[in-house]
């Protein structure tokens, strides 16, 4: 059984201010921090890198979940493990040998965690999942805050939580208040999210919402 986690996406944070907002989002009741990377090749916009990580992590004890959305992931394993990652996650569709490049993430002291875009078939995780820590399904094109959610993306998760029901499945974009239910029944239990969380009046009122439909949508022991 599989509990909630909940991962404000620091894209829609103010950058000006991150280790504040950093520690805001645990004191609303955040499980995980979303560190969106971005280069600029892999898709069309460009955010922060390890450097930022590393000056980040000595002011946040919060568990760091990088989603590299960036060409070539091997080359960023190393910087992203001595910055002070705590979870790489790379996307399958960017890299060539995805068995290596888990392996070399467990063995720099990350846990590792596998997205897929939303045209890519889900049956291409199957070959590694029992190596991931967790599975990133995209719920809207990656490279961009603000999209609208994508619910076709949810067979993908019902399919991946009947053959995995221990398995971290992590949902991105476009999740709110009005669609965290398909989501939650699908089988997601890391849920990211970004502008409902950050523009809300009550952001904690927010976590607290996805993390109940969530549980409350976990199987009876």
């Amino acid at each position: 059984m599989v509990i909630a986690k909940i991962a404000p996406s620091l894209l829609s944070s103010d950058f000006a201010r991150l280790a504040e907002e950093c520690e805001r989002m645990l004191s609303l009741g955040a499980d995980y921090l979303h560190m969106d990377v971005m280069d600029g090749h892999f898709v069309p916009n460009l955010t922060l890198g390890a450097p930022i990580i590393k000056c980040l992590r000595p002011h946040t004890k919060g568990f760091l979940d990088c989603h590299l959305m960036v060409s070539n992931p091997e080359q960023w394993v190393d910087d992203f493990a001595s910055a002070g990652a705590d979870l790489f996650c790379f996307h399958i569709e960017a890299t060539k040998d995805a068995s290596a490049l888990i392996d070399d993430i467990h063995a720099k002291g990350m846990k590792a965690g596998m997205a897929i875009k939303p045209d890519t078939p889900v049956d291409v995780v199957y070959e590694f999942a029992e190596k991931l820590d967790q599975v990133l399904v995209m719920t809207v094109e990656p490279g961009f805050g603000g999209q609208s959610f994508m619910p076709a993306c949810m067979d993908k998760v019902r399919e991946l939580r009947k053959r995995y029901p221990n398995l971290d499945i992590e949902v991105d974009g476009g999740l709110d208040p009005e669609n965290i239910e398909v989501a939650a029944k699908a089988g997601a239990n890391v849920i990211v999210a970004g502008s409902s969380i950050f523009k809300a009046k009550s952001p904690e009122a927010v976590i607290s919402l996805f993390r109940k439909t969530v549980n409350d949508a976990q199987p009876s022991a």
